[in-house]
């Protein structure tokens, strides 16, 4: 469906911006190979973002054929849009079309919702000095990636040990949906120590931690841990896998982690690969993002005690907020 005209927005006589459908899913998938490294969550996603409340995905048009994508995802109680899931076609890069198509969503999304106050995204890649001028850094995480194979490590899930340590933290403790919104998104406690920004970032998208953002969240299925639910020192929270273009039946598992905690960062990990790898067919690809200190132990954790093999070495991501 063309999008109407909005007050303001740039225009450009060679594209033609629509609200993305079923129909262009294949044609998007197609543009979108080899994105993000064989991770390029959309193709698991497309479907439930273009029937999201409060969700745009907009399409760049040039003589019929989609050559560019972007996401904008009003969450925070309406004050900020999420910039989500941007790409262009190999053959347009580098001629200003996701600078257009950027600006034009901006417009777009501050013309429907004139509460929105500011902008949100993530970048995994260096910054140029042109962007840090745009955008305001607000949080960084480091990134690791490591690989494995999920039928040979739950064969030997069992018999991993433990980390060791002068004393035993206690167990883990999968949050509810209660103790989550008193834990993560009521103001104090953990919200003021541990989450960077007061942000909770879960698989890339940052959510202010408010009470109006739970069920949001709670949708999303995600399991919650903390080593305490009245005094934590740190907390994680995973998505449920989902299969991506980096190799036949190969899944991607998202964890995010709060806190400065290392032994409790490695429980919660092993909780949740518990809970998710079994039954998985063949290789994944972990993600974690955690504070930046805690990247080179639990790396070596990952490796020398799980097995698993290190995909890169240390990246940041960055949380980034400009004024709309």
């Amino acid at each position: 469906m063309k999008i109407e005209a909005i007050p303001g927005a740039p225009q450009d006589g060679d594209l033609e911006f629509v609200l993305a459908t079923e129909k262009e899913f294949e044609e998007i998938v197609s543009m979108s190979h080899g994105i993000y490294g064989g991770l390029d969550y959309l193709p698991s996603r497309y479907h439930s973002w273009i029937n999201e409340k409060d969700r745009m995905v907009v399409l760049a048009k040039k003589e019929g054929d989609v050559i560019g994508l972007l996401s904008m995802f009003v969450v925070d109680d309406g004050e900020t849009a999420l910039l989500e899931g941007l790409r262009v076609a190999p053959w347009e890069r580098g001629r200003g079309v996701a600078g257009v198509l950027q600006r034009f969503c901006c417009q777009m999304v501050k013309h429907r919702y004139p509460s929105v106050r500011v902008v949100r995204l993530t970048r995994d890649d260096k910054l140029t000095p042109k962007e840090l001028n745009k955008y305001r850094v607000i949080a960084k995480q480091g990134i690791l990636l490591v690989r494995f194979n999920a039928p040979e490590f739950s064969s030997r899930l069992s018999s991993i040990p433990l980390p060791a340590g002068p004393s035993r933290p206690s167990p883990p403790i999968l949050l509810s949906p209660e103790e989550v919104h008193a834990v993560f998104l009521e103001r104090g406690g953990l919200l003021k120590d541990l989450l960077p920004h007061k942000t909770v970032i879960q698989d890339w998208q940052p959510f202010q931690a408010l009470p109006g953002n739970h069920d949001l969240l709670h949708r999303k299925s995600l399991r919650w841990m903390a080593d305490d639910n009245v005094r934590p020192r740190v907390a994680s929270l995973c998505t449920p896998p989902f299969p991506v273009p980096a190799g036949p039946l190969c899944f991607y598992l998202n964890i995010d982690v709060f806190g400065s905690g290392l032994r409790g960062a490695q429980e919660q990990l092993l909780s949740h690969l518990a809970a998710h790898v079994p039954g998985l067919p063949a290789d994944v690809k972990c993600q974690l993002f955690l504070p930046p200190t805690m990247w080179r132990p639990m790396a070596d954790f990952c490796t020398s005690v799980l097995g698993f093999q290190l995909e890169k070495g240390y990246t940041e991501q960055y949380l980034l907020e400009a004024d709309i």
